[in-house]
């Protein structure tokens, strides 16, 4: 008899082939970083968070002068998503919108969304209505890179659409992930294209795939440093 392992679940949980008494063995971790690994990302995130903010403090407070002239309302914008382990954080970006949603019932914005505001369509065309994230990432909710936090809505209605959608959760999510490094960013309003494949895998979203290689590679890095 030959069994034929689910070769989804071995590759997005990082996984190594040991031996044990001469007996070939697959270990699954629930998370890439862990131990010594996850201090040195978690340092690395402190140290460029910090950085980065002390550089761009200007830019912030320009932008959260145009966002407050541009139309009433509070400058920062603040939704609950998932984080590591599925616990809700609360993600901060420049408000865009005249509208605030709650978390429950959340409509993507569109080109020529009549909600966004001139302002806020500049900041989500640079992605600089984000730049608030980097103090997510210095109270720990975040990492600078890792995957895209959804909103709360959107991960309930795809975690019933697409297989493996909630081990995304299995780490940090980011400021900017391996997925939009490769392009994929921006409005994904339909199943078609959540489940759209890239001649990776069939059946299995790109951004899926991306994440996939973003926690074995991130993890292979560190085991070669430590």
């Amino acid at each position: 008899m030959i069994l034929i392992p689910d070769v989804f679940t071995f590759t997005i949980l990082h996984s190594r082939v040991e031996e044990i008494s001469g007996v070939p063995v697959v270990p699954l971790y629930d998370t890439p970083l862990s131990g010594i690994n996850r201090l040195l990302k978690r340092a690395e995130d402190i140290v460029l968070a910090s950085l980065i903010l002390l550089l761009i403090s200007p830019v912030l407070c320009c932008i959260a002068l145009a966002v407050k002239l541009s139309s009433p309302g509070p400058v920062i914008f603040r939704q609950t998503r998932y984080g590591m382990d599925g616990k809700p954080i609360k993600v901060w970006k420049f408000r865009s919108m005249k509208v605030m949603e709650n978390d429950k019932v959340v409509t993507q914005a569109t080109q020529n969304d009549p909600r966004v505001t001139r302002v806020g369509n500049f900041l989500r065309r640079t992605s600089l209505d984000e730049l608030p994230q980097f103090i997510n990432v210095l109270t720990g909710g975040m990492s600078i890179v890792g995957p895209r936090p959804h909103a709360v809505a959107h991960n309930e209605q795809y975690r019933q659409l697409i297989e493996g959608y909630m081990l995304r959760h299995k780490m940090k999510p980011g400021i900017t992930g391996w997925a939009q490094i490769n392009g994929w960013r921006g409005e994904t309003d339909t199943l078609e294209k959540m489940e759209k494949t890239c001649g990776i895998r069939p059946g299995i979203h790109p951004r899926m795939e991306y994440l996939v290689r973003y926690q074995n590679r991130f993890s292979d890095y560190f085991q070669r440093v430590c």
